[in-house]
Order: C-alpha cells, then structure tokens, then sequence
C-alpha cells in the first residue's frame, strides 16, 4: 500500500490529511483521502477512458476536489 501526505482547498481554509492506495471497489485500483481532523473522506478512482472520477465520500463535497487530489497522486506515483 503506497501512501502519502496531501492537502485539498476548503472554502474556509486547506483540509490536511493522508492518501492511500487500495483495492477496495472491486478491482479498481483506488485513492482514499481521509481528513487529519477526521472531517473529510473522499475516494477516486480512473474509469474505464482513464479520467479520474468520485467514488464515494463525505458531504458536502467540492467537485475541485477530485481534479486537486488526482493530481496530487500523479506527483506521488
């Protein structure tokens, strides 16, 4: 399991936190955010044409989100 540091861009303030690699939809390589304060849970995922797209997660939820955090994992992989 490969994991990292991240940060995404809140309306208020940045959401700190950590990101790691799984297998838990299927066999769909995923992304898991979770939130250092425990506020936030987000998971991405490429579909089939290779875009990154929301899986699940915490509401409400900032549709920037996913853009800002896929590119976070390309940095990282």
């Amino acid at each position: 399991m490969r994991q990292f540091r991240a940060t995404l861009t809140g309306t208020d303030s940045t959401i700190a936190g950590i990101v790691k690699s799984t297998t838990s939809f299927g066999s769909k390589n995923t992304w898991q955010f979770h939130s250092i304060d425990d506020s936030l849970h987000l998971v991405i995922a490429k579909d089939t044409d290779g875009h990154w797209m929301r899986l699940t997660g915490t509401e409400p939820y900032l549709s920037g989100w996913t853009d800002e955090l896929a590119e976070q994992i390309v940095k990282h992989s």
